[in-house]
């Protein structure tokens, strides 16, 4: 799946985990991948199982229920520098990059798999963290074979 520069955004910050799924989705929306409601079903998503994958990212995606609400697979990639808790206070899960995803069919675990290759290595992340342009994360990411 391609890269679209317009879904990557820089240096973005959120207050909570609800606020940064919500901007992903939005995302999705404005760029016609998903319908408004795909939002919701992230949000929903992310309190049956969280969205925190570990090595400071997260992956914000839909319900299998809200499959109808994906019109075609995208990807947005979100560089959140101070960080955004997906944990609580006691126990923070704190995550950098939000890769915020809708899939048609089994597209999405494609690119679920090259994401979580990717961030396996702690370096890659900071990586991405640390990127100063649309381009250098497109390009960062399709260094995965």
């Amino acid at each position: 799946m391609e890269l679209q520069q317009n879904l990557i955004k820089l240096n973005q910050a959120f207050t909570t985990k609800e606020e940064a799924i919500r901007y992903c989705g939005r995302q999705l929306v404005q760029a016609g991948h998903v319908n408004e409601a795909y939002i919701e079903a992230m949000i929903e998503r992310n309190q049956e199982l969280s969205v925190y994958m570990g090595n400071f990212i997260a992956i914000p995606h839909g319900t299998d229920a809200a499959k109808k609400e994906v019109l075609s697979s995208g990807i947005t990639i979100v560089q959140v520098p101070a960080g955004v808790n997906f944990g609580t206070e006691e126990a923070p899960k704190i995550a950098t990059v939000l890769f915020g995803i809708a899939g048609v069919g089994d597209e999405h675990l494609d690119i679920i798999q090259k994401i979580s290759i990717f961030c396996a290595d702690v370096d890659n992340v900071v990586k991405l963290a640390d990127a100063q342009s649309e381009d250098e994360v497109i390009a960062l990411l399709n260094s995965v074979g």
